[in-house]
């Protein structure tokens, strides 16, 4: 895992909107500038490993290619806990544990920022995903979240 680059943003973007993470009252180029700028805030990419042959390069159908991003999270301090916000692993490889790579470089990150908790939002009518969190070790905190848009007021 790595620190999103300039290059990456165009298919950081595709993969957030792949995974159905992007909002239309949230610009993701947005959040990714605001990400990048942050001091303890960035958007972390996972890729596909290079190719280790003349058998691996020749990659079929509509596989990810050697190199080609496959995973985000975005992380921030808030300096008290760790966030991580979208969360996404390319539908072309979910299910061979990217999604746990990506949290466990996520958390790392965020610890070596100073964090001792991290959090994270899900929709609550996205099952699939509260399953996947529960399977690595992490609960409702019993909190609600509430929310409301300065851009609108």
């Amino acid at each position: 895992m790595a620190e999103i680059a300039d290059p990456d943003v165009e298919p950081v973007v595709g993969l957030w909107r792949a995974c159905d993470l992007t909002r239309p009252w949230n610009d993701p180029y947005r959040d990714i500038a605001d990400a990048r700028l942050g001091e303890t805030s960035t958007v972390l990419v996972g890729r596909v490993a290079p190719a280790l042959g003349p058998d691996d390069a020749a990659a079929a159908g509509d596989a990810p290619r050697p190199g080609e991003v496959v995973a985000s999270a975005m992380v921030g301090l808030d300096g008290h806990r760790g966030w991580v916000y979208y969360l996404a692993v390319d539908p072309r490889v979910q299910g061979g544990g990217l999604g746990r790579e990506m949290v466990v470089a996520a958390e790392a990150w965020l610890a070596a920022q100073g964090a001792r908790k991290v959090q994270l939002m899900v929709r609550s009518a996205n099952e699939a995903v509260v399953a996947f969190y529960a399977r690595l070790g992490y609960a409702d905190q019993g909190c609600t979240v509430l929310g409301r848009r300065l851009d609108d007021a």
